[in-house]
């Protein structure tokens, strides 16, 4: 009986270990100020006739074998003057003897997919294939072309290319970042600074020129906001400020449900003599 129990547990425990008939891969590459991701597996041709045959044309491909191919960016790109938001995509090909069709989907739960349904397209559009003098033997991925506005999305096996051409928004972020940068400090900035200089005994004066300044371009403080607020008039001296903030973020927390913060205004409320 032993014998038999040491058996099987060397049974169960013994994994003969294989590679996958189709490697995985997976790339990442930044184009412009946007980073895109692909994940696929790469079939081999093995002397078979790829196109037209072992992948049918006309018909729904997953564009790689086992799973789906997942094409991911972080921001929005354009592809065939069509925005695709960030995200993560399957791509789906219908391959054609010139054209294919390529289909960005929002599902990935059945590769073997026969029929798309409209909602779950996020874009998809026609690539002219180019042929290539030699033969691709693993299906292959890359993304070249590599612009600071612009990428190609390639897709290669056999002895054919379909280069998928997108564009990233850099200008536009670019030129947004410069706005914000240029328009000077933000609200929260200024109220960053103000709690830095509070926290560490430096010059409240400084601190609450900043807090004032914070507040002003803040047309709804939250009730953690006007607390700090309260705390850098009271040390420089504005008691009458203070109390007036510390009521406001006493309202807020009270509203919030916010036992800590209904506590520290009213102890500080009591310790000003407003209480």
């Amino acid at each position: 009986m032993l014998v038999c129990f040491i058996a099987f547990s060397l049974a169960t425990q013994a994994q003969i270990q294989t590679p996958s008939a189709s490697s995985h891969a997976m790339m990442e590459q930044v184009v412009g100020l946007t980073t895109v991701k692909v994940d696929y597996s790469r079939p081999n041709m093995r002397g078979r006739e790829v196109f037209g045959n072992l992948v049918p044309y006309g018909k729904i491909w997953r564009t790689g074998a086992n799973a789906t191919t997942k094409f991911t960016v972080d921001k929005p790109v354009v592809i065939a003057d069509k925005e695709l938001a960030k995200g993560t995509y399957s791509i789906y090909t219908i391959p054609g003897e010139d054209m294919w069709e390529v289909i960005f989907y929002t599902d990935d739960a059945n590769p073997l997919l026969t029929e798309f349904e409209d909602s779950k397209v996020a874009l998809r559009t026609m690539v002219e294939t180019v042929d290539m003098p030699m033969e691709m033997e693993t299906f292959t991925i890359v993304i070249d072309d590599v612009m600071t506005d612009s990428a190609v999305l390639s897709i290669l096996w056999a002895n054919t290319i379909v280069p998928i051409k997108f564009n990233v928004l850099t200008d536009k972020e670019v030129l947004a970042s410069i706005d914000q940068t240029l328009s000077g400090p933000a609200s929260g900035d200024y109220f960053n600074a103000a709690v830095y200089y509070l926290n560490s005994g430096k010059d409240i004066d400084k601190a609450k020129t900043w807090m004032d300044k914070a507040m002003s371009m803040n047309k709804n403080p939250r009730f953690w906001e006007l607390r700090q607020q309260s705390l850098v008039l009271a040390k420089a001296g504005d008691k009458k400020a203070a109390i007036e903030a510390a009521k406001k973020s006493l309202a807020g927390a009270k509203e919030a449900g916010n036992s800590d913060y209904i506590k520290m205004n009213t102890d500080s409320l009591k310790e000003w003599g407003a209480l």
